[in-house]
């Protein structure tokens, strides 16, 4: 094996830590040297929890100081633009978190650049490598259940989300922040792009949780129709307080096929008479999808 491929992480936040820990513990070939972020209390605390020297307030300062081959950019969705486009012109690669950018005028604008300096630019579309998701996958190509007719997928996240997630202007709300995953699995399922969708919208908790932002929403349904004739839907919920639950269902023309499940370990516990059966369920993304991020 050659040289490790030397990244240097942009952002110190909680997506941030699962790629550093990937990265540290997980990767051989990469190898993580630099960190930067703004806020020096996460720069330092992620940086001394993974042992990295160089740390930076600003990916320039990072560019001009530091030597690596690649970026991971885990920033807020308003900043990667800017940071993308940087990171191209210096002739790095780019892992770049969902959802790529605010509007496809961006989006288009990093595509370029990565093109132009000839560098390998990655969404973190984890799903893609996440076991159970990539056997279905194949077993949907293999003809298993026949053409695929109809897709379900659902994500519902846990938590409200930070203040700059539940604003339009910065981060286009829930189904641009936490159903992309959704949004790129359902075609990637289906092998088609979208002809058209409807979406509806609602706020059922935000008033309770002090959310006053413009036009928040933590409820979506999205009805999907295929270019191949195939239907879909996405259910959206963020926060629904009971746990991290992400699944897809496929029907296809000869059978049926479920990814995930509501539960999260194969435990179950007898307590009293009354309280029934439990069993824990996924309290996080990271613990859902550890695999695919490594």
């Amino acid at each position: 094996m050659g040289k490790p491929i030397r990244v240097c992480l942009v952002g110190a936040g909680r997506v941030a830590n699962v790629h550093a820990n990937s990265l540290v513990i997980h990767v051989p070939s990469g190898s993580l040297v630099a960190v930067v972020d703004n806020n020096q209390v996460a720069l330092h605390s992620l940086a001394e929890q993974f042992e990295i020297s160089m740390r930076f307030l600003s990916l320039d300062q990072a560019l001009d100081e530091a030597e690596f081959e690649a970026v991971v950019i885990t920033t807020p969705t308003f900043s990667h633009t800017e940071l993308a486009l940087s990171a191209a012109s210096a002739w790095k690669h780019i892992l770049l978190e969902k959802p790529m950018a605010l509007n496809l005028k961006d989006c288009d604008e990093i595509i370029a650049a990565a093109e132009n300096g000839k560098v390998l630019l990655q969404l973190a579309f984890m799903r893609r490598f996440d076991p159970e998701f990539v056997s279905a996958a194949e077993r949907i190509a293999a003809g298993e259940i026949g053409q695929p007719m109809m897709i379900k997928s659902l994500t519902h996240g846990p938590g409200l989300p930070p203040p700059w997630a539940r604003d339009l202007t910065s981060s286009n709300g829930n189904l641009a922040e936490v159903n992309s995953h959704d949004w790129d699995c359902v075609r990637w399922l289906m092998g088609s792009d979208y002809l058209r969708v409807y979406t509806e919208v609602a706020n059922f908790k935000g008033q309770a949780r002090g959310v006053d932002t413009e036009n928040y929403y933590d409820n979506s349904l999205v009805n999907i129709k295929f270019e191949n004739g195939g239907l879909g839907s996405i259910s959206a919920v963020c926060p629904c307080d009971y746990g991290y639950d992400a699944r897809v269902e496929i029907v296809g023309e000869k059978g049926i096929m479920q990814i995930g499940k509501l539960k999260g370990q194969a435990v179950t516990v007898g307590i009293n008479r009354d309280q029934g059966l439990v069993t824990p369920i996924f309290q996080t993304w990271p613990m859902r999808f550890e695999w695919g991020y490594i």
